[in-house]
């Protein structure tokens, strides 16, 4: 896949906070592109009211446009295919060269494939090189999606999955998401283990959704901490102040690259070695790759 205009791979590898911002404002797209955001997701769906989405559109592409330098953290999301805004938004924004496309409330990868064919037509049209806009996916906002989330390897542009779970019960009919202490109940918990499953089968990054309470930063930053650990690469937020704790949370720090560096470079010095000995105990290849993960994470090579 190519990315001529948008960030590179290595980039998108290493992007950790992922801000929505609402596309129907100059100011607030303003100050979230100044800032630190890795990616800024400029939101025209659950954001923009339904009368209004048609005057945010040409403000989203007029901001995109007048940023130039920023083009690559500048992703949009657009309304979903199952509704009547979709190619609307398309056709406003590509013009601008957005870094990327979220897709949000998909089915399964029928709908990547055909937000593809329609992506490739105005990528023609606005003179982008072919296949140049990345995409991730919200894979368990329908009930019918969750069935599918093991369906996205080599399908064209993704480049990280994700998963919400306020409009999955709604598509559901739940009356609440969370038990009585405030956890996730058990179906949007399943939702983020196969958000994280699918994204591994498929080779591209698990991004965890947001933490709607952003007054609450030391529950933020547990939650991070923990999906970082089960395999999340980054986190969506919903406000600037979220951004600096998720930043912190998905960089390795000193002491885990340290260890990582010593690992690999234990294993280039033991080539012909499947198991070796470290601090006591044995090492394997899952070790070794682990490893090597965390340092291009870290933007090592």
């Amino acid at each position: 896949m190519s990315l001529q205009h948008g960030a590179s791979q290595r980039d998108l590898a290493a992007a950790r906070s992922w801000l929505f911002v609402p596309g129907d404002s100059e100011r607030k797209m303003a100050k979230a592109a100044a800032g630190e955001a890795d990616i800024v997701l400029i939101d025209l769906e659950d954001a923009v009211a339904p009368g209004a989405k048609a005057a945010a559109r040409p403000l989203v592409h007029d901001f995109i446009k007048a940023h130039p330098a920023e083009r690559h953290r500048l992703w949009v999301r657009v309304n979903p295919l199952d509704g009547p805004h979709t190619l609307d938004d398309l056709v406003a924004v590509m013009p601008a060269r957005p870094g990327g496309i979220m897709l949000p409330k998909v089915h399964g990868r029928q709908d990547v494939e055909r937000l593809d064919r329609y992506l490739e037509a105005l990528e023609v049209a606005n003179g982008i090189g072919q296949g140049a806009t990345p995409v991730i996916v919200l894979v368990t906002e329908t009930a019918e999606s969750m069935f599918h989330t093991g369906d996205y390897k080599g399908a064209p542009r993704v480049v990280a999955l994700t998963w919400g779970a306020e409009d999955l019960a709604d598509s559901i009919g739940a009356a609440s998401n969370r038990n009585p202490d405030g956890a996730y109940s058990f179906t949007y918990e399943l939702a983020r283990s196969l958000t994280v499953l699918g994204a591994a089968a498929a080779g591209v990054a698990a991004i965890e959704t947001i933490s709607a309470d952003f007054h609450d930063l030391e529950a933020l930053k547990s939650r991070a901490e923990k999906v970082r650990r089960d395999g999340f690469r980054g986190m969506l937020a919903i406000h600037p102040a979220q951004v600096p704790v998720i930043n912190a949370a998905f960089t390795p720090s000193e002491a885990e690259v340290a260890e990582a560096r010593e690992i690999v470079d234990l294993f280039a010095a033991n080539p012909g070695q499947g198991a070796i000995g470290w601090r006591g105990g044995m090492l394997d290849r899952p070790y070794l790759a682990r490893a090597e993960r965390l340092l291009r994470q870290a933007g090592m090579p």
